[in-house]
C-alpha cells in the first residue's frame, strides 16, 4: 500500500520499525475555559475527562470520533505572551461532509483560515485555535 506521501509503507524494516496506533495532541492554552469553549462549542468535540487540583480545573481531555486532544491551562512560568502552534498542524481527517462541518463552525462563531476546497485528493478546510494552534479538517480520500 502506498502511503499518501508516495512511498510503500508496507514494506517491514529490519529491526522492526515503529507502527503506532493513535496520535493525541496536548495544547496549552493561556484561557482554559474560553478553549474549552470554543472546540466543545464551536468545533464540535466532546469532553471526555476533566482535571482538577485543589477545586481548579487544570485540564480537560477533548474527543472527536477517535481524536484526542488535552488542554492544559497554561500557569505562565514561561511568560503568557509566548507565541503558540508556530510551525505545527493538527491534521483531522473524517468521513463527515467537510462542508457541511465548515458551515456548522460557521454558524457557532468560528472564523475558518480557508474555505472548504479541493487539495491533494481531498476535501479541507483550516481554521485556527484562540491561542494560534491551526487545524486542517479533511475528507477522507
Amino acid at each position: 500500500m502506498s502511503s499518501p506521501f508516495g512511498f510503500d509503507d508496507t514494506t517491514r524494516r529490519d529491526p522492526e520499525s515503529f507502527r503506532g496506533r493513535a496520535l493525541s495532541a496536548s495544547l496549552t492554552v493561556k484561557d482554559l475555559e474560553r478553549s474549552l469553549s470554543w472546540y466543545r462549542d464551536v468545533v464540535g468535540f466532546t469532553v471526555d475527562q476533566v482535571f482538577e487540583r485543589d477545586g481548579t480545573r487544570i485540564a480537560v481531555s477533548l474527543k472527536a470520533g477517535a481524536v484526542r486532544i488535552l488542554l492544559t491551562r497554561d500557569d505562565g512560568a514561561k511568560g503568557l505572551d509566548r507565541a503558540k502552534g508556530e510551525g505545527f498542524s493538527l491534521m483531522i481527517t473524517t468521513a463527515q461532509d467537510v462542508d457541511a462541518l465548515a458551515q456548522r463552525i460557521k454558524e457557532r462563531g468560528g472564523v475558518l483560515a480557508s474555505e472548504p476546497a479541493d487539495m491533494h485528493g481531498a476535501r479541507a478546510f483550516r481554521l485556527v485555535d484562540l491561542d494560534g494552534f491551526r487545524l486542517t479538517i479533511s475528507s477522507e480520500r
